[in-house]
């Protein structure tokens, strides 16, 4: 198992357990082969090659190396919605514990789920308008969640910032950039990473 998707020791609570990628054979062979190769330089008898399967098996299953790359997408916005939901479920009543709790929950998925975050998020170019749109729109209501709870933040007098919206995105940006970067072998272990850029979100938000 690939260090980055082992959960860092001191976490707790589900959202935050991230175990082996949970995902069909051929999606797991699609994502390594995407994350090292590009989706145009990925091809479909490779991603058969690599899930031990007969390119017409393969077929059986997804049609296209486009239902692959939709099917993937997918996934991987799918878990990073419930596990934001389940955050800010948990959390304490107030705008800014759910404020933490999703930003940590975006961090440790673009840490332990590096993989499955930067296909998803570079390959939207290769994906045909219909796919993007319904991509989009999942990814939109990552957004929403954020700005909602920004915005009654500022409504309690819990957060200062004069426009909410723009720091909802700049927070995401930040949270979602980590994937660029994080190594499991690098100088900050994940609690402190999301120590420190929690602090940072909160300065973007004029957390009171």
């Amino acid at each position: 198992m690939n260090p980055a998707e082992r959960s860092a020791p001191t976490a707790r609570g589900s959202w935050r357990d991230y175990g082996p990628v949970s995902l069909p054979k051929p999606l797991v062979a699609a994502l390594e082969a995407f994350a090292e190769r590009g989706y145009d330089g990925t091809s479909i008898r490779e991603i058969a090659s690599r899930a031990d399967l007969s390119v017409p098996g393969l077929y059986h299953h997804y049609p296209s190396k486009h239902a692959l790359l939709v099917s993937l997408t997918t996934a991987v916005m799918r878990d990073l919605l419930d596990r934001s939901r389940r955050a800010v479920e948990e959390a304490g009543p107030t705008p800014s514990e759910k404020f933490d709790a999703v930003v940590e929950s975006l961090l440790r998925f673009h840490m332990f789920r590096r993989d499955q975050a930067f296909v998803a998020s570079t390959e939207i170019r290769s994906m045909d308008e219909p796919s993007r749109r319904a991509y989009v729109a999942l990814r939109d209501e990552q957004q929403r969640m954020i700005d909602g709870i920004i915005e009654s933040g500022v409504a309690a007098g819990a957060f200062a910032t004069p426009h909410p919206r723009d720091a909802g995105r700049a927070v995401a940006t930040m949270c979602i950039g980590v994937a660029t970067w994080y190594r499991p072998d690098g100088p900050l272990d994940p609690d402190e990473i999301v120590e420190r850029y929690r602090a940072i979100a909160r300065s973007a938000v004029g957390a009171v």
